[in-house]
């Protein structure tokens, strides 16, 4: 008895058109959960109201970055780790001196390109010295003598040599630790497309033709 095995067609084309059809189907899976994972991130920034800049700071990229592979893999990540990483955390802030966290009021404004004045800064662009008050309950201050109230609610010197409409203004409340409360929550989103990495590499499989 003689058995005769025809394979048709050929096993060798027939794997390596598979293998083919898997590189196809996983890259492809790992750009769709990437774009994905980049886009629920950048949602859930300014749906907590950080702002579309800081949204704009999550990047993807899919590697490899020309042709494809069965290891393929994706990366998402953000350009301001370190503002996006308090906001997912909420960590607790203490000063680096081990001293008071300056917050500044209504009254202090804002420093240069709109970022948080500090209050050396306040001081030498005022031309007033601030002075520190203690209290026993709540915040204690920083305060600034002979000072008016501007029309944006901001503290300037007084030119007023009767004391018209001068105020002792409080400029920064100190603080020993501020817990900046938690806005995001990343790792869900990036549980969810984890998970759906299997389905897309099945939806994304195409039989090979040969």
């Amino acid at each position: 008895m003689k058995l005769m095995v025809d394979i048709t067609p050929d096993l060798v084309a027939a794997m390596a058109a598979e293998v083919k059809a898997g590189e196809k189907a996983v890259t492809a899976a790992m750009r769709e959960a990437g774009t994905e994972l980049m886009s629920s991130w950048r949602m859930q920034i300014t749906g907590a109201g950080l702002g579309r800049r800081l949204a704009g700071s999550i990047r993807n990229q899919t590697f490899p970055h020309a042709g494809e592979s069965l290891d393929a893999a994706a990366l998402v990540w953000s350009k301001a780790p370190v503002i996006v990483g308090a906001h997912d955390t909420g960590p607790l802030i203490r000063s680096k001196e081990g001293f008071y966290l300056a917050i500044p009021t209504e009254a202090a404004g804002r420093g240069l390109r709109g970022r948080r004045i500090t209050p050396g800064e306040w001081e030498r662009r005022r031309g007033l010295r601030l002075r520190f008050v203690y209290r026993r309950r709540g915040p204690s201050l920083l305060v600034a003598d002979t000072a008016r109230i501007n029309k944006r609610g901001q503290a300037v010197a007084s030119r007023s040599k009767t004391g018209r409409n001068q105020v002792t203004a409080p400029i920064f409340l100190l603080v020993p630790q501020v817990k900046l409360p938690k806005r995001l929550n990343l790792g869900r989103d990036a549980d969810r497309a984890l998970d759906s990495v299997p389905g897309l590499i099945v939806a994304n499989w195409v039989e090979p033709r040969i």
